[in-house]
């Protein structure tokens, strides 16, 4: 063979054939992406990432990635061409006990063989590349437009809120951009195949008689019909995969987050010796997703039972048409074998779909689940929150409307300042709307109207329950400040005036503090938080709740002492917070309210 002539045309066909898929590439996608909806869902999540942004030379890399990869991905189908052609001389030399030309066709294979394995992995190296990138950058636009103006926690208040965030952008994101890469790059591939291996095919089909009715290149006529049929009847089976897979995913998300919620209230369920309930529950959990399991065999017994008998028919239908040619000597062993693999081309080539269904179900899923994910994040930062100005310090609320989702109103009308270093303690009875006032004023409860004046970004939230994030103590004490812009011995002194001074030596201890301190440990370690980032106002919602009232008292002075010019609203029931304040707001139900003066 001439290795230079097949180097050459091989060249001239991969340029034209990359020109050609570029362009049709892009003619589909755009086709897609305005007619379909996962067309439009994909270029949601993705159309930012592939777009180049003028003068921005690193968001070129996306593009030049992508089209480096299919570059790699027509050279694949050329070698694929090439080999086929080779083995055609190959077997042929068998037949005509040809010698040389054998041991040529052997020679010629090693080296196009070498080439393939170098360029396999070198196009996955190549692929994963891309699809790491992708990711990264995919989860980081979920990640923040899930935590971007509270939406994080405002989406359980929207018309119909999405399940399991968390496993969206961590599974999800993942499954996205891995999934598309293999369906787009194969779809490609896929399609540059079947016109390659048809006009093969084409070449070296004969005439069929059937029934005195002679059909000419009778192989390419079967395979294209057998093939539609065949999908056709699949795509029929396998339609019910989409919602299956679906709701196989929502399934055991919901039984994941029933496991997880047994072991963060572990206690409780132990000293209610509630197990038996909980065991319960979770059983049924577990029985939905069975079901769904069942179904899903079903189904895919049906779907991959109708996928094995398409293929072991097309293993024989090629040598079944090819065999009178052959045994009629018009045509040699060699050209046999090519049109049993250029069918088997073009047949994996039209059966792409057919092949992936299940995987484009589930990818179908995947699309509904992110989109789902950002949609009810843009509903949640529509909801409804009070006008707000800023203030250099204290609190003001002008006309303040709070509303349970019913629409009963809470509190009617509020107006109220407070100046900068008084302290406020809002009472009533439960239920009246202390906790919803608070996350009004917040900004995190939706059924609110009014005007709120406070500072901004110098606002502390201390809730019955304070939170620890995962890490070392001293992220947690500081939080939600970074760690390193505090010294260490303000750190040590804060712990030391809260009563926690066994801590100090754990600073950089990386733990689950929430599990490891006890609730009282935790509501000062939040006082001492308090100390270290002397807030122009701070809330306090029952923070004491879990302490003695002689504990109680020496940390409300201390927060007085240490900060004279912040401003306090508490939330509480003990008639020992009166005397630690000046005034104070009683919620009287059914939207009244009244402010009076203590003894502070």
């Amino acid at each position: 063979m001439d290795l230079v002539n097949e180097l050459t045309s091989g060249l001239l066909w991969v340029g034209g054939a990359f020109v050609l898929c570029l362009v049709g590439s892009f003619l589909l996608g755009l086709l897609l992406c305005r007619r379909t909806k996962f067309g439009r869902q994909f270029w949601r999540l993705a159309g930012p990432y592939f777009t180049p942004r003028r003068g921005d030379r690193a968001s070129w890399k996306p593009l030049l990635t992508a089209l480096l990869v299919l570059a790699l991905t027509v050279v694949g189908v050329r070698i694929d061409v090439v080999l086929s052609n080779n083995s055609n001389r190959l077997f042929t030399a068998f037949q005509e006990l040809d010698q040389p030309a054998f041991w040529g066709a052997i020679l010629f294979f090693s080296i196009v063989a070498a080439l393939y394995v170098v360029l396999t992995l070198v196009s996955y190296l190549i692929g994963q590349l891309q699809v790491i990138r992708w990711r990264q950058w995919t989860n980081a636009q979920v990640l923040t437009d899930w935590l971007s103006g509270t939406a994080y926690h405002r989406a359980r208040f929207v018309a119909d809120p999405i399940d399991n965030p968390e496993q969206r952008i961590q599974a999800d994101v993942d499954s996205f951009t891995d999934t598309s890469q293999t369906l787009v790059f194969g779809l490609i591939s896929a399609m540059l195949g079947l016109v390659s291996f048809s006009i093969i095919l084409w070449g070296l089909s004969g005439p069929l008689e059937l029934g005195g009715v002679t059909i000419p290149r009778a192989l390419v006529f079967i395979v294209y019909i057998y093939v539609i049929v065949g999908t056709l009847i699949v795509i029929r089976i396998g339609r019910p995969l989409i919602r299956l897979s679906f709701l196989a995913e929502r399934l055991n998300a919901s039984y994941r987050y029933s496991l997880i919620r047994v072991r963060d209230h572990s206690e409780a369920i132990a000293l209610y010796g509630g197990e038996g309930v909980e065991e319960q529950g979770l059983m049924n959990r577990f029985s939905a997703v069975i079901a769904n399991v069942w179904a899903l065999v079903f189904r895919n017994l049906k779907f991959n039972g109708t996928n094995l008998v398409i293929s072991q028919i097309a293993s024989v239908l090629p040598y079944i048409v090819q065999a009178p040619r052959f045994f009629a000597r018009q045509m040699t062993l060699g050209q046999l074998t090519q049109s049993s693999d250029a069918f088997g081309q073009v047949l994996g080539s039209l059966s792409f779909f057919r092949g992936a269904y299940d995987t484009f179900a589930a990818y179908r899923a995947t699309l509904d689940r992110l989109t789902g994910l950002l949609d009810s994040n843009d509903e949640a930062r529509v909801l409804p929150v009070p006008l707000t100005s800023t203030r250099a310090a204290g609190l003001e609320v002008e006309g303040l409307d709070v509303f349970l989702p019913s629409g009963e109103p809470l509190i009617t009308r509020l107006d109220l300042t407070v100046e900068p270093g008084e302290w406020l303690l809002v009472r009533g009875r439960s239920g009246s709307g202390k906790t919803t006032l608070l996350r009004g004023l917040a900004g995190l409860w939706p059924y609110v109207r009014g005007v709120v004046s406070r500072p901004q970004g110098h606002v502390i939230f201390c809730s019955q329950q304070p939170y620890l994030p995962l890490g070392a103590l001293r992220s947690a004490i500081t939080y939600p400040a970074p760690a390193e812009d505090i010294p260490d011995e303000a750190v040590r002194q804060a712990l030391v005036d809260v009563q926690l001074g066994h801590l100090t030596d754990h600073l950089d201890e990386v733990k689950d503090w929430m599990e490891t301190l006890s609730p009282g440990e935790r509501q000062r370690l939040a006082f001492g938080r308090v100390l270290l980032l002397a807030p122009g106002l701070v809330f306090f919602d029952e923070s004491t709740s879990a302490l003695d009232e002689g504990m109680e008292h020496a940390l409300y002075s201390l927060v007085r002492e240490r900060l004279p010019r912040t401003t306090v609203v508490s939330v509480g029931h003990r008639s020992s917070l009166g005397p630690l304040h000046q005034r104070e707001l009683v919620l009287l139900g059914q939207g009244a309210w009244t402010t009076g003066t203590l003894v502070g």
